[in-house]
């Protein structure tokens, strides 16, 4: 017959089925579960709560950071020993604190202190173990606890915590016997820091009071040693779960350059550290002892892979050079061609403004002598002793991005090579190197939401006037009629001429008719406007004018006449904009002109030639998305730095301002959401040579393609010959 079904209460989910064993009948211990689709169930009875979902899904899973280190210091050694290991180590740790019984009256750049009020060392280990609890406890899984005379290297530290399991309580570091107590207990010594897991640290927090009231001891170590042993049982040990904790105690007048004892290679922490210089010498020493460990490793890997290549189908001519990295791009057609570009020792024929020929200087020349320099040291290790060479000059040199393997050059060298008889003489060599991309890193972000406010700036001129309705159109159709967070405010930029005459003939009156209109068909939106003279209408001036009038925490977006605002951009405006981080700068997509491109065979492009008729216009800076108080702080470090400010902000626009006045990300990006119909822009000649060359060129490269144009002059000619 038809199984029997069950009759359930509403909304109460169906319990699971029996388990079942392989053979069909229900056994006992039989873990192979089969799952069930439970439907969702709201009782109509009962009011309706929105779920609150967490801001980050870390959060709601319930992840934990993997590792937090707390540093014992001192007032007496802050400025001195923990300033130290703040500098060798702190930045290789996720999140380093430094806890301290009194501080001086002004702490270290870049130290986050926590003071308690006293020295004692046992109540400053007290405290310690309770803020970590109480700030940390759910956050982390790992607590590493050292003083500021201990160098630790951190890599191992975190590669130690990486393959332990979270799910017992650990008490981990260099096991010392008490001083005439039992045998079988064991504290671990603070000198050489240990570790401490979050269940442990959960476990103990309730005996922490009963231990400072109980215990009696001299050294903190010890203190915490026998609570965590009395209380829980968990002796400190050395060895668990086959890793080891490897530490070695430094004699006094050591010279670590000296030491090539294994264990002292292998040690996590090194102790006693008696002074700055040490622990800087301690950490170059182990910081070459790793190094030589990465080459070692890398050149087995390459004798592997070369192993392993003579066995595949292509053998040893798969074999890519340098070995282990990726081969270079392959392209598939003359568009995809990666180009070289040239340099000599003082100049590069590939410049960052377009012109043919510049010097070569800052990044780019540090990065050329380098290359110089490691070259040469190559040819010396492959060569020597037979030949020894030094460098008279570069005769060419070539480089190029592969985004498949890094930055590739391609050097001809003028080198100078002497024999081991002491003969020399001249010989050309070509050299080739690359250098790779190294470990991708995920760059932590502030957090941004798309709640904030956009205040879109428009300034308008004379000559903008006939696109001015269509932006309001635009504008009231995407933000108001969808009551997007955004607000417009229009800056009347008059000419004197125009000023004088405002009262007979106002060149803005329309406009200020249709804003009018704008606020009788939307009667809660106001849409204020800004009235200014000037004959140059400098981007930075204007700016000025605007930020006075708004608050510092303004979201400011920057638009033009030809900008077609959409929800899709504003969002990406408030993500992209991050207050004393980041600015935004975005490369509209500037459609080519129709004459030139349809010849009348269509006006407009369909829905699916979208951002094919036009290009990106690097050229333009005209849009740009930033807080006001990031701009005052730029502003502000710019007129401390000029005199002449009027002649200056005439050659300026907001993009300079941010770039060389303020330490901020500037994310310069195409917008594919940005896109304008195609108008000749006219460039105010009255601004500074740049600003002008820009400007015409945004209007020559926006006329058409090249092809476009081709088709164009050809058609011409023949017109022309006929």
């Amino acid at each position: 017959g038809a199984p029997e079904e069950r009759c359930l209460a509403p909304g109460r989910p169906a319990p699971p089925d029996p388990p079942e064993p392989a053979g069909g009948a229900p056994g006992p211990g039989h873990e192979d579960f089969r799952p069930r689709i439970v439907p969702y169930y709201r009782d109509p009875n009962k009011p309706y709560k929105k779920v609150l979902r967490t801001r980050y899904i870390q959060t709601e899973l319930g992840f934990h950071e993997r590792l937090f280190v707390a540093v014992l210091t001192s007032k007496a050694t802050l400025n001195t020993l923990a300033v130290a290991v703040n500098k060798t180590v702190a930045h290789h740790f996720p999140r380093l604190l430094y806890f301290t019984g009194l501080r001086g009256a002004k702490v270290p750049h870049g130290m986050v202190l926590v003071a308690h009020g006293d020295e004692r060392p046992i109540w400053l280990m007290y405290e310690t173990m309770n803020y970590i609890h109480q700030h940390f406890g759910a956050d982390y899984d790992w607590f590493y606890i050292m003083q500021d005379d201990t160098y630790a290297q951190a890599e191992q530290v975190k590669a130690l915590v990486t393959h332990l399991s979270i799910n017992q309580d650990v008490y981990l570091g260099r096991a010392e016997e008490f001083i005439g107590g039992d045998e079988q207990a064991r504290y671990c010594h603070g000198g050489f820091g240990y570790l401490v897991s979050r269940s442990l640290l959960l476990k103990l927090r309730p005996h922490l009071d009963s231990c400072r009231n109980e215990i009696l001891s001299v050294r903190p170590d010890e203190w915490l040693g026998r609570c965590i042993i009395d209380f829980l049982g968990i002796p400190c040990v050395s060895q668990l779960q086959g890793q080891h904790y490897h530490t070695y105690e430094l004699a006094k007048n050591t010279e670590p350059e000296k030491e090539e004892e294994e264990e002292f290679q292998a040690a996590l922490a090194v102790h006693p550290v008696s002074d700055m210089t040490l622990m800087y010498r301690l950490h170059k020493q182990f910081s070459r002892i790793q190094l030589d460990k990465a080459y070692q490793e890398i050149q087995e890997l390459q004798m592997q892979i070369r192993n392993l290549t003579a066995l595949t189908p292509a053998g040893e001519a798969g074999t890519t050079w340098p070995v282990g990295i990726n081969a270079p791009f392959l392209p598939k057609s003359r568009f995809e061609v990666i180009s070289w570009d040239y340099f000599t020792e003082q100049h590069l024929f590939s410049c960052p403004d377009g012109s043919p020929k510049c010097e070569l200087s800052g990044a780019s020349k540090a990065d050329v002598s380098e290359i110089m320099e490691w070259a040469l040291e190559q040819l010396n290790r492959r060569y020597q002793p037979l030949l020894r060479f030094s460098k008279r000059q570069l005769l060419n040199g070539y480089r190029r991005f592969d985004p498949t393997r890094g930055m590739e050059y391609t050097l001809d060298l003028l080198l100078e090579a002497v024999t081991q008889k002491g003969h020399s003489y001249l010989l050309a060599k070509r050299v080739s190197l690359v250098r790779p991309l190294s470990k991708v890193e995920i760059i932590p972000m502030p957090y941004v939401t798309e709640a904030t406010r956009v205040q879109l700036v428009l300034p308008l001129t004379v000559q903008d006037l006939d696109y001015v309705a269509n932006f309001l159109d635009t504008f009231a159709m995407n933000t108001l009629d969808t009551h997007d967070n955004a607000l417009l405010t229009l800056l009347f930029v008059y000419h004197p001429y125009d000023a004088q005459r405002v009262g007979q003939v106002d060149v803005f009156a329309g406009v200020k008719a249709m804003v009018g209109e704008l606020e009788k068909r939307y009667a809660e939106v106001k849409i204020p406007w800004i009235s200014v003279k000037t004959e140059v209408p400098s981007q930075v001036k204007l700016m000025d004018i605007v930020s006075k009038k708004h608050p510092v925490d303004t979201l400011f977006f920057l638009a033009s006449v030809w900008t077609e605002i959409n929800m899709e951009f504003l969002n990406r405006c408030r993500m992209n904009t991050i207050s004393n981080w980041q600015v935004f700068f975005p490369v509209h997509f500037q459609e080519f002109n129709p004459a030139l491109v349809y010849r009348g065979e269509q006006t407009a492009s369909s829905s699916t030639d979208f951002l094919r008729d036009g290009h990106f216009d690097r050229h333009s800076f005209a849009e740009a998305c930033f807080y006001n108080s990031d701009y005052m702080t730029a502003r502000t470090k710019l007129a401390a730095d000029i005199l002449d400010q009027d002649e200056v902000l005439e050659s300026m626009e907001v993009f300079d301002v941010f770039l060389r006045y303020s330490g901020l990300h500037l994310f310069r990006a195409v917008e594919p959401g940005l896109v304008q119909k195609y108008a000749l822009r006219s460039c105010n000649p009255r601004l500074s040579e740049e600003l002008y060359h820009r400007c015409v060129l945004s209007n020559l490269e926006g006329l058409a393609s090249r092809s476009h144009l081709a088709t164009a002059l050809f058609e011409q000619e023949q017109a022309n010959s006929t």
